[in-house]
């Protein structure tokens, strides 16, 4: 791995923590999980960007496909696994870990190292890293704004619904075409490729979740429809 990629991600380690420190400073009587939900909301909007400031035809976002990775994409790459290596290990203390998130950051965290030690499929991994952090502001506002007051309010609900619309859409409709591109690549290594499909089983696995959460949201909202009437 190049040295300027591991001296992104331990920067990006350390900056992370930063900004965490500095957000709990400056917001005393905000929760940890609050708090750390300000960073991750950050790193999702600075991944989104990175994302696409390394797209090189947006007719084809994820070409040239099976290609070595440039530099760009490589540090855009290693920012993210500098977040997912910290909020892995922010999490633990936390006080209330989360298995189904400690094995999806540790399943990222082996993909996109697998890319930046390989140094392949740069196009693909970062146009992954746009698809999977496109609804990842929705998803924390959804738990910031709980928070502030807001539970159970027409501004929360929408935020439910626009989370799990841009989840559907990038993780069932163009994830999937991503995965199978990335699969059928002949020249791209094993593990990228068995990454690649463990990263799709978990997005089926979180969609499924968020199907329950969606008929949950509505059944609630109808019975609170009918009390009203």
């Amino acid at each position: 791995m190049e040295d300027y990629v591991v001296n992104t991600i331990i920067v990006g380690v350390i900056s992370w923590a930063t900004l965490f420190l500095v957000t709990r400073k400056l917001l005393p009587n905000r929760s940890f999980e609050f708090c750390n939900r300000i960073v991750s909301s950050t790193h999702a909007v600075t991944a989104v960007v990175l994302a696409s400031l390394c797209v090189q035809d947006w007719s084809c976002p994820a070409c040239p496909l099976a290609s070595s990775s440039t530099p760009q994409q490589m540090k855009t790459i290693a920012v993210s696994v500098s977040y997912l290596i910290y909020d892995l290990v922010c999490c633990q203390f936390d006080g209330k870990p989360n298995l189904d998130n400690s094995v999806h950051h540790l399943v990222s965290i082996l993909g996109l190292g697998a890319g930046l030690a390989y140094q392949k499929c740069g196009s693909e991994m970062v146009a992954s890293l746009w698809i999977t952090e496109i609804s990842s502001p929705f998803l924390h506002s959804r738990e910031l704004l709980k928070e502030l007051g807001y539970r159970d309010t027409e501004l929360n609900f929408a935020a439910d619904i626009l989370f799990a619309a841009i989840f559907s859409i990038a993780r069932m409709l163009f994830a999937p075409w991503l995965t199978y591109v990335t699969l059928a690549a002949p020249s791209n290594p094993f593990l990228i490729k068995a990454m690649a499909l463990a990263l799709q089983l978990v997005s089926a696995y979180w969609f499924y979740k968020i199907v329950r959460m969606v008929r949950y949201k509505f059944g609630k909202r109808a019975v609170q429809t009918k009390k009203h009437t």
